[in-house]
């Protein structure tokens, strides 16, 4: 068996019976079509026109439909990376607000040597605003709770205070500061609530 070009005698006809015939061979091997005249031919070549832009209008129908899908698709994606970007540094500001909790705290201690403990208060109180600004740079937006309304999207009623003092359900005491990281809620404010029968 020789081998030519890299395929065997047998592979070479194989190849050769597999070849398609031309439109040219196709049509002498018809030959002329018996009893048609120039009208039939006419319209037998127009319904073909009128089957090939019905499919062409499809079709392109269809590819304008897959351009505007994966132009959504690419939207949406680059939407969602922008809020994993916005939304990334929650983790890292969450583990950072006990740590204003406590600078909050040592703020508001009193102290019965006032004189002698007002240097550290302000170094404390300086390092305190430092973190607050940085943190406000990221988003981070503290939720105003004291003298608002109870609302339970931002705010974890920890006790119910009878009182006449203030409107019923109105927030009388804020244990531990809330906050939201641009327009998501981080953490609820823990909260003291008005009751009252006024």
């Amino acid at each position: 068996m020789v081998r030519r070009n890299g395929k065997s005698d047998v592979e070479s006809e194989l190849d050769a019976e597999r070849e398609l015939p031309s439109s040219s061979d196709i049509l002498d091997d018809i030959g002329p079509i018996q009893g048609s005249s120039d009208q039939d031919m006419a319209a037998a070549t127009e319904g073909e026109l009128q089957k090939v832009t019905v499919e062409r209008n499809t079709l392109l129908d269809r590819l304008a439909r897959a351009q505007a899908e994966f132009d959504n698709a690419r939207k949406r994606a680059a939407r969602e990376q922008q809020e994993y970007r916005d939304y990334a540094q929650a983790d890292a500001i969450k583990a950072l607000l006990p740590i204003i909790d406590s600078f909050e705290r040592a703020l508001q201690a009193s102290d019965s040597n006032r004189a002698q403990h007002q240097e550290f208060r302000n170094g404390v109180d300086l390092i305190y605003k430092q973190l607050q600004d940085a943190l406000q740079k990221l988003g981070l937006r503290p939720i105003v709770a004291k003298g608002q309304p109870f609302d339970p999207h931002l705010h974890e009623a920890i006790e119910m205070v009878d009182t006449n003092d203030a409107d019923d359900q109105v927030v009388i005491d804020e244990l531990q500061r809330g906050y939201k990281l641009k327009e998501r809620l981080l953490r609820p404010a823990m909260v003291k609530v008005a009751r009252n029968t006024r």
